[in-house]
């Protein structure tokens, strides 16, 4: 996979995303260059709340398959434009005109362009993506029907419009049924998402670049095929297209990855065995397989007991040269599937010790050494962030925060998270920076740890990726929170990253409301990050 430019303030995209936890797993694909985190070219884009709007959505476990089935609860609203009365004109006119830093010094909007009203009832993980002169954005439009839209980039000082294509599936309540976009190597577009437990739901082009041909295909190998969850797209060793899911449910879920034969347009199973193996008795949340610096595709999991969210212990890692024979950070094989019995752990965390799945992340230091964070309680039971790295032949596990907050999580459906963690990140000085949230710490804070001990040198402000105006909530429905895509493509300027933004209400334990809001307006941003 090719790896992209390092993107300022990348971290807070991620942690601040619509994470699919609980009885969820999200396949976090990102590339890893010089230790530097980067977006990968086919990955899917994470979205979530804006600074100090109280904390990323997330799915926990227990809520009702909703994938495909039509939404309850009535019709959205009217859409009545832009939120809060603006349009994208105004916005690109006001963030071009300055951001509070001198010239050059800080993100600048080059482009804004409105795309369509879309669904604001709860969070949903929405994908963007750029390939060449084509762009590309799926969501779920106002009636919640997944949508995808498509635009060629304008020349300089010319102007664009969106073609949008509909595709027959309706979203439910339900925060997991995100949708992923991806390019395969010959150009047909693979969208799947609205999946939550239900048979797999999938679109592919019939002609190159084209989103108006998006056709259903109803099985990629035939099997395994029927309980689907969590799909994600990402590029293997060869560039081959992969497409991973969970097969089964919380507390009784395989891991699934196919790869895509674009000269002959089919799916086969890239192993013919499940990658992790809950034996029914336990399911495994991974993130990952992550490209290092070092060449290995790495995953960090949790396994848990049931669909209460309390009940994740034991994070375990492991890597991979081929996505084909697995090893443990050392390098012993390992044989497929991982089970319980067999796991690699890194920290052998108990159930109910304030460990969530997805609030684990993958870095790597100046010696390309995988760094594994997450968070636990402490002795005194308060909620630490905590960096394990493998030294002097073991896991060596450093806290890193000294916070006295106790996030006491637990049950089903989707919670709201409290804190957020992200991986710890190599800065050109061959210092660590990690980027964090925390509800009862001012939202958003980062790091820059010791890069021999892991320990905290000193706390220091989080960098944004867009400027700081498009952070406000627009719209004048109350507790709605701003929502980010970041395209996982890569635009004709490398120093212009494109990001979608919405808002929607916080989400709701994947049930109804009994008022639906209006729409909100999804809205293209093309920005130029500063030095």
């Amino acid at each position: 996979m090719r790896a992209t430019r390092q993107v300022p303030g990348t971290a807070l995209i991620a942690a601040a995303r619509l994470v699919i936890t609980g009885c969820a797993c999200a396949f976090s694909i990102a590339v890893m260059s010089s230790g530097c985190a980067t977006q990968g070219t086919a990955g899917a884009s994470a979205a979530g709340g804006a600074p100090g709007a109280g904390g990323a959505s997330v799915s926990t476990g227990g809520a009702p398959a909703a994938g495909g089935a039509p939404g309850t609860g009535g019709a959205p609203a009217a859409t009545g434009g832009a939120p809060g009365g603006r349009d994208a004109a105004a916005d690109a006119s006001a963030d071009t005109a300055g951001n509070g830093n001198d010239a050059g010094a800080g993100p600048t909007v080059v482009e804004a362009l409105d795309i369509s009203d879309v669904w604001s009832g709860h969070p949903v993980n929405f994908s963007l993506v750029t390939r060449g002169d084509q762009q590309f954005a799926a969501f779920y439009d106002a009636s919640r029907m997944m949508t995808v839209a498509q635009r060629t980039l304008p020349a300089p000082g010319g102007s664009s419009s969106w073609t949008l294509t509909r595709l027959p599936t309706t979203l439910g309540w339900d925060s997991h049924n995100h949708v992923v976009l991806a390019i395969d190597s010959a150009g047909m577009i693979h969208v799947s998402g609205n999946m939550h437990g239900v048979p797999l739901i999938y679109f592919r082009s019939t002609r190159a670049l084209d989103a108006s041909t998006l056709t259903r295909v109803t099985a990629m190998v035939g099997s395994n095929e029927q309980a689907c969850t969590y799909p994600q797209f990402f590029r293997g060793p060869t560039g081959n297209l992969i497409f991973a899911y969970r097969d089964g449910a919380s507390g009784n879920g395989n891991y699934i990855f196919d790869t895509y034969d674009s000269g002959a347009a089919t799916w086969t199973r890239l192993i013919n065995t499940p990658l992790i193996d809950g034996q029914g008795t336990y399911s495994a949340y991974p993130v990952g397989p992550l490209l290092g610096p070092d060449g290995y595709y790495h995953i960090v999991w949790v396994w848990r007991d049931t669909a209460d969210a309390a009940t994740n212990h034991d994070i375990s890692y492991m890597k991979s040269r081929d996505l084909l024979s697995w090893q443990t950070v050392d390098g012993a094989a390992l044989t497929l599937p991982v089970r319980f019995a067999q796991s690699p752990i890194v920290d052998p965390v108990p159930a109910g010790g304030g460990m969530i799945n997805n609030n684990t992340k993958i870095g790597f230091d100046a010696q390309n050494r995988a760094i594994v964070a997450y968070h636990k309680y402490d002795a005194a039971g308060n909620t630490q962030l905590y960096d394990a790295r493998f030294e002097g032949g073991r896991w060596a596990v450093h806290q890193v925060s000294d916070w006295t907050y106790r996030w006491a999580f637990g049950g089903l459906g989707t919670l709201v998270f409290q804190i957020e963690v992200t991986e710890p990140k190599l800065q050109p000085d061959g210092s660590l920076t990690q980027e964090w949230f925390h509800m009862q710490y001012g939202g958003f804070g980062a790091f820059r740890l010791d890069p021999t001990t892991l320990h905290t040198a000193a706390t220091i402000a989080p960098p944004l990726p867009y400027p700081a105006s498009l952070a406000p909530v627009q719209s004048t429905t109350p507790e709605m929170v701003v929502r980010w895509a970041q395209d996982s493509g890569a635009g004709p300027d490398p120093a212009v990253l494109f990001m979608l933004r919405w808002e929607t209400l916080p989400s709701n334990q994947d049930m109804a409301r009994a008022t639906i809001p209006p729409p909100t307006r999804l809205r293209l941003y093309a920005i130029r990050q500063g030095r």
